[in-house]
């Protein structure tokens, strides 16, 4: 079948988290590939890892849609400027399909769904259930009538015999297809560890997992009739969403770490500077002998340090040419993982590593979470890139929480929700360095973008470094 010229999209939802949502979204893109199609990948809410596979296997940078963050009109608009029209657009949801912010399921994948028009596929775990799968699949239904809850996807299923009494009694009961039916596998495909899977960058056979999520559903998906399903989407109205104004970046030159230690950055974060005309240098914390000469600022997205942090305190060329930089004033934007390595220690699995000490606290990696979920920050106290008053909105994630001798040293935000560095408190400053545990979507704060090209042009005229290193 031709796509039409509208843009075919599908929402592919759970029950829960842990589904199958991503191994099932990955199997259909790599899949989708084989047949011709080309494919374009989304994923709901605040996240980095999953967006990472989806990119790998689109081919193409995945880009987050969320509705705390962005607003309604932000996602639509975020999608209409990524989305490729005529090919497959996946957005993967989070969680289960009505889990949102509050109980009434605010920002949940089933509004998200509802905003982009998006048929829902939903991912069915089979595992030791049969009919009651379809009282499952119809309360779904009923409990808002507006989500399209076109298709049914059964993950984990046992066998023949199985299959056959799930598709019968959700057929007959939710008058909806069951379009696939993906068998129990022996063997985790993809590991998990804390945040999440495994990043990309530490896999290190991702190619004989694309042979393996191709061959996990070429023959179970009837994807004809999905990619029918996509293209019944309706079309949708032209976003009204306008792009804030910026600070010229022409002429500066700002660095990002991005090597396996860190990986988390949004897609939109690095490309709202580089259309300001700013010059984006990667760096590596693992193998660069120090910081490249002539830069004007520094973001250090987050990651997984600690996984790293025998490579990282190895490099002490590069920990000691940080603390020069934060030394001349380079401003230095970091979100959680870079918040780790300006720390002077981080200790995780019994073992303590050395890490920059720019900041005056040392981090403690749990095993279990010490902030997840959306946050809300006032900026209450003077800083190099946001103006008192100031709301954030974002989200954070992290297992690691601050040792600080005498206290939490100096911060600038009151946190309203969320964790943050602790005492109700989150982003520590000193001289030009912001390092927080919440992570800021440029969709979601265009001063955040504002403030990192304002803070740069100002190093960049006051001229060369005269701080000791």
């Amino acid at each position: 079948m031709n796509a039409p010229s509208t843009t075919p999209r599908l929402m592919i939802a759970g029950l829960s988290g842990s589904s199958g949502k991503t191994l099932l979204s990955l199997g259909m893109l790599l899949s989708g590939q084989l047949y011709g199609w080309r494919v374009c990948a989304f994923k709901k809410g605040p996240d980095y890892i999953d967006p990472a596979w989806l990119s790998w296997a689109a081919g193409r940078p995945a880009h987050n849609l969320d509705t705390f963050l962005m607003g309604h009109d932000g996602a639509a608009a975020a999608f209409a400027a990524h989305s490729l029209p005529g090919a497959l657009n996946l957005i993967e949801g989070n969680r289960g399909l009505y889990d949102g912010f509050d109980a009434q399921g605010t920002h949940s994948t089933a509004e998200l769904a509802k905003t982009l028009k998006a048929p829902v596929v939903l991912v069915l775990d089979a595992t030791k259930v049969t009919r009651t799968a379809a009282a499952m699949v119809l309360g779904c239904q009923r409990l808002d009538p507006e989500v399209n809850i076109a298709a049914i996807i059964l993950n984990q299923v046992c066998g023949p015999r199985h299959e056959g009494v799930l598709r019968q009694a959700i057929e007959t009961a939710c008058g909806i297809p069951v379009l696939g039916a993906v068998p129990r596998v022996a063997a985790r495909l993809l590991p998990e560890r804390h945040l999440g899977l495994v990043v990309p960058e530490d896999f290190p056979n991702r190619e004989d997992l694309r042979a393996a999520l191709a061959q996990l559903v070429e023959g179970k998906l009837e994807f004809d009739k999905l990619w029918s399903l996509a293209c019944r989407a309706p079309d949708l109205d032209p976003p009204a969403q306008s792009s804030p104004l910026l600070p010229d970046g022409k002429g500066l030159r700002i660095g990002y770490l991005r090597d396996s230690a860190f990986t988390f950055y949004y897609p939109e974060n690095l490309d709202v500077l580089r259309a300001a005309g700013a010059e984006l240098i990667p760096i590596s914390a693992l193998s660069a002998a120090a910081l490249p000469e002539g830069l004007d600022a520094l973001y250090m997205g987050g990651g997984f340090p600690e996984v790293h942090a025998q490579g990282l305190a190895a490099n002490a060329s590069f920990l000691a040419s940080l603390r020069g930089a934060a030394a001349c004033g380079l401003p230095i934007y970091a979100e959680c993982g870079g918040l780790m390595l300006l720390g002077r220690a981080i200790t995780w699995q019994g073992k303590r590593h050395l890490m920059a000490g720019v900041l005056p606290f040392e981090v403690q990696v749990s095993a279990r979470p010490q902030g997840h979920g959306y946050t809300e920050l006032c900026v209450d106290k003077a800083n190099p890139f946001f103006p008192v008053g100031l709301v954030l909105w974002g989200h954070e994630f992290h297992y690691s929480a601050l040792l600080a001798d005498g206290g939490l040293p100096a911060t600038v935000c009151a946190v309203r929700r969320g964790a943050g560095c602790g005492s109700g408190r989150d982003a520590v400053v000193a001289g030009n360095v912001w390092a927080s545990y919440t992570h800021l979507h440029a969709l979601a704060t265009p001063e955040w973008a504002a403030g990192m090209l304002r803070a740069a042009a100002r190093f960049a005229a006051r001229g060369m470094c005269t701080s000791p290193s």
